[in-house]
């Protein structure tokens, strides 16, 4: 069996969608610190199992009224919220967007909600359920307690959980240069998270299709 064949994503992961995210903030406070990056790349399931990166989706955000915005933050990543040409806009017309799309996504594939992939998964989802919250965005397509969390996933497969370290490790270029984006760290943990599923499935660990399913 070959091509694609984003249906049998349904069977893999018991139901759920897969849909990596990142978010780059102003600080570390998700009820506090703005949310000014964010990203999401939707998963693509080959006829054979391999699972493969699609399409990104990705906003520069506004910094909701009264957030904090820490120096440190900003310096490490970089943004400058000022800038005209970030092209941002609200929380929730970024937030609807990715939320509309992967609800798309999930009929389409008929699986039953999306999961949250992401590199230390539980800031990011803090981030995204509290802007969620702020902006009474009531159909939040995402499981609210469970993530694949590709830092423990890497720690496990390659003794590695910094980003970076952990895509060198596993033969992913990676640029220091470019990081601390969300479309990029977005894609790399996207890129991450299916080398490990797709070595994990060539080890034999998951077996396509899985042996003795019920066809039913």
């Amino acid at each position: 069996m070959s091509g694609n064949d984003d249906s049998l994503i349904c069977q893999r992961f018991r139901g759920f969608l897969p849909v990596v995210v990142d978010l780059e903030t102003g600080g570390f406070n998700a009820d506090t610190d703005a949310l000014l990056e964010v990203a999401a790349t939707l998963l693509v399931m080959t006829g054979d199992g391999t699972l493969t990166l699609g399409k990104t989706l990705s906003f520069n955000v506004d910094p909701f009224e009264g957030a904090n915005l820490e120096p440190s933050a900003l310096e490490f990543t970089g943004i400058d919220p000022d800038n005209p040409l970030r092209d941002a806009v609200p929380e929730a017309i970024a937030l609807g967007d990715i939320f509309s799309r992967v609800r798309k996504e999930i009929r389409d594939t008929g699986c039953t909600r999306a999961v949250m992939v992401a590199h230390n998964a539980h800031f990011d989802a803090g981030f995204m359920n509290a802007a969620a919250t702020r902006c009474d965005i009531k159909r939040n397509p995402f499981h609210p307690f469970s993530f694949f969390d590709t830092a423990t996933l890497a720690g496990l497969a390659y003794g590695q959980t910094v980003l970076a370290q952990a895509c060198k490790r596993a033969g992913i270029d990676f640029s220091n240069a470019e990081a601390h984006s969300a479309i990029y760290d977005c894609e790399k943990t996207a890129e991450l998270f299916c080398t490990i599923v797709n070595h994990w499935q060539a080890l034999g660990g998951w077996q396509w299709p899985e042996p003795d399913a019920d066809p039913e």
